[in-house]
């Protein structure tokens, strides 16, 4: 791959993640898994069949379900590689600011990923009423995992473009979501 298409893939990667970072991708005319989501297997019954889906069971295997799950289970994991990177220490509150969630969902996200190991909490040497969350070696990886697999995503939907084009469709696409209202 040429450097301006690997400079194409980047940006239009870059802004992808912006709109689910920043929470303006919503999934149908309720938003986030509200009412009105609709169904997206159409007017034809379930997957699963009669009764309650899987993961309302308690069970897992849901239609989304991953090794980890969601966007903003990532969003997390990439807060935590920002804050390590400039030397800043997170707790619940900076970490449902930065992912753009409310503090109770954010305290779900920590505590899902220290149950898989992902993060660590630890109290905060300064001030024991708050915790600390750290990403472990294990989150990296997990993180890692993920940027490649929406890497391969990107580059496999631009597998019929020219690089010209992906190069135009990356600096619209970066316009687009610098204008979307917020």
């Amino acid at each position: 791959m040429s450097p301006e298409s690997q400079d194409a893939l980047a940006a239009i990667e870059s802004a992808l993640a912006q709109l689910r970072r920043d929470g303006r991708v919503h999934r149908g005319p309720g938003g986030r898994g509200g009412p009105g989501m609709g169904r997206p297997w159409g007017d034809g019954p379930p997957p699963w069949g009669d009764g309650p889906p899987p993961w309302a069971r308690g069970e897992r295997g849901g239609p989304h379900d991953r090794p980890f799950g969601g966007a903003a289970r990532y969003r997390l994991l990439d807060a935590l590689v920002a804050a390590e990177a400039s030397a800043t220490r997170m707790g619940i509150s900076e970490i449902a600011e930065a992912i753009g969630v409310d503090q109770p969902r954010a305290s779900r996200l920590v505590n899902d990923a220290a149950e898989r190991g992902l993060v660590t909490r630890r109290a905060d040497e300064r001030d024991a009423r708050r915790s600390v969350v750290e990403l472990t070696d294990a989150g990296r990886s997990s993180l890692d995992s993920h940027r490649s697999t929406r890497r391969s995503a990107v580059t496999d939907a631009l597998a019929g473009f020219t690089p010209q084009e992906a190069a135009t469709f990356a600096e619209l696409l970066t316009r687009f979501v610098a204008a979307w209202p917020r």
